[in-house]
């Protein structure tokens, strides 16, 4: 990954993830997310940045820059490589496609489409970034390391500003349940606090087998526990997806190959359980397509993103099912919007 921030003209030399003592920040040093009383603020970056990477797909390469938005811009994704192109929101309801990956598409231009966000969007909700413009140069993001520790680098290399509006927190009020094939489900629940996060999976081949992972999310444990854990593929979906074109992007250095009881990756796992730690990840990303951060706990047994997507509009088809915390005139106002956009 070339790591160029793009801050007052100057550049550095481009990098490899995973070396953040190398990296000349757009202010001098790498930072993380500023703390203390400004949580519950709006944020964005500090600085943008840009890198270059493969996407998994297509095998091309593609650039992909990252900028500050303003107050309640939101998630909001753009085709650099298409001119005069609109910035569309990262929402539930933009979502077209969940077979492959997380799909977001502009909702007055069909053919304006991103694909494999949910890594990214696993970083931006992590780390805290409410307002980002994210502008590529191609119909899907760059793999990177397939999984999210790119991002989260990028983003402390970028900075983390504080803006002067409030965070808005979607807190869940009641049980709402999705179910998929063979006992599949996806289930969000009324949580004291924060995010918490608990998965479990069944897959045949062995070398994955049945696994469980929980975690309450923060930024510290995110990139601890998640954040490096890579996507996964049998070896035999691999050669069907290579001769229809696809998954020309991919390697043992982006994704854990797993062919029967056998791992195919020289090194192994990075960890143990790193598959339900990925599937986690993924939630965490699918999930920031709410438009906002979560009180809530979720639980997915055998989920992906057809089942994650499918939770959030069962979620917001019900009023009942949610609201804005904290409360106060601007949460009412926001609340009473998304609801007449549900509505209609």
């Amino acid at each position: 990954m070339q790591v160029t921030p793009t801050h007052g003209g100057s550049t550095t030399k481009g990098v490899e993830a995973g070396q953040p003592e190398t990296v000349s920040a757009l202010d001098g040093t790498p930072s993380r997310p500023e703390r203390g009383s400004s949580k519950n603020l709006q944020t964005t970056l500090a600085n943008p940045i840009h890198c270059q990477g493969i996407a998994l797909h297509s095998g091309v390469t593609v650039d992909l820059v990252l900028s500050p938005a303003p107050v309640d811009t939101g998630v909001r994704f753009q085709r650099s490589d298409i001119e005069g192109s609109p910035s569309f929101p990262a929402l539930y309801d933009h979502i077209v496609d969940t077979r492959l990956s997380t799909v977001v598409g502009c909702p007055t231009d069909p053919s304006l489409r991103v694909a494999t966000i949910e890594h990214l969007m696993a970083a931006l909700n992590a780390c805290e970034i409410d307002n980002i413009l994210v502008a590529v140069s191609g119909p899907e993001l760059p793999v990177l390391d397939g999984a999210s520790d790119a991002f989260a680098f990028l983003i402390r290399c970028a900075g983390r500003k504080t803006l002067d509006k409030p965070r808005q927190v979607i807190e869940i009020l009641r049980n709402v349940r999705v179910e998929g094939e063979n006992g599949a489900f996806a289930e969000l629940r009324p949580a004291q606090r924060g995010l918490s996060l608990a998965i479990s999976l069944s897959f045949p081949a062995q070398a994955i087998g049945n696994q469980r992972y929980a975690i309450q999310l923060d930024e510290r444990r995110f990139m601890e526990e998640l954040a490096f854990c890579r996507t996964f593929v049998n070896r035999k979906d691999i050669e069907y997806l290579q001769s229809i074109g696809l998954a020309r992007g991919g390697s043992l250095d982006t994704a854990v190959v797993v062919d029967g009881e056998n791992i195919l990756n020289p090194a192994g796992l990075k960890i143990e359980r790193e598959f339900a730690r990925h599937k986690l990840l993924d939630a965490i990303g699918d999930l920031y397509c709410a438009g906002h951060r979560m009180q809530a706990g979720f639980i997915g047994h055998k989920s992906g993103h057809t089942l994650n997507n499918r939770l959030l509009r069962a979620v917001f088809s019900d009023a009942a099912n949610w609201r804005f915390v904290p409360t106060g005139s601007s949460s009412r106002a926001v609340t009473k919007a998304l609801r007449a956009r549900v509505a209609a």
